[in-house]
């Protein structure tokens, strides 16, 4: 699947850097990569309300506020989405979520809020498995989800605690 990223990624001419390492489950373990590719860490939460999954991108200096989230998305009851669902939705493990994962959801179930922060920054994200890191410029991320014709959000998420 690594091998048609590349290819996807190529296709849709985005510019793309790639490193391998051990695995990665936190954002806390991510931060020992920094130091070897350039761009901004980038927080993946997959969540789900009682009608509709979301996946949100957010700063990985950030704190998630799922009441913030539910009064600017006009949603109620958000919580984290299962491992069973992401692997079903997304054909992602624990520890490997990540926006390309849209990849996998032919369904087109998951709706993508973005942090306004992340705008105009060159992004980290997995490749799909959480042993590789890519690094791409927003628009190109932007291009990707469009690519897969999936609708997303992009909100001024404040770092504040809920």
């Amino acid at each position: 699947m690594l091998s048609s990223m590349n290819e996807i990624l190529n296709n849709l001419e985005i510019n793309y850097d790639m490193i391998e390492h051990q695995p990665l489950y936190t954002v806390k373990d991510a931060q020992i990569i920094k130091k070897r590719i350039k761009g901004v860490g980038v927080k993946n939460l997959f969540l789900k309300d009682k009608n509709n999954f979301y996946l949100l991108l957010l700063r990985d200096n950030k704190k998630a506020c799922f009441k913030e989230l539910e009064n600017k998305l006009n949603i109620k009851h958000l919580t984290m989405a299962s491992v069973e669902e992401l692997k079903d939705i997304l054909n992602l493990e624990k520890g490997s979520v990540t926006p390309l994962g849209i990849i996998n959801d032919i369904n087109n179930r998951v709706k993508i809020i973005i942090d306004n922060d992340l705008k105009n920054k060159r992004v980290l994200v997995h490749p799909l498995v959480n042993t590789k890191t890519i690094a791409l410029d927003f628009n190109d991320l932007i291009k990707f989800i469009m690519y897969f014709k999936h609708e997303y959000i992009i909100l001024e998420l404040e770092n504040i605690s809920c």
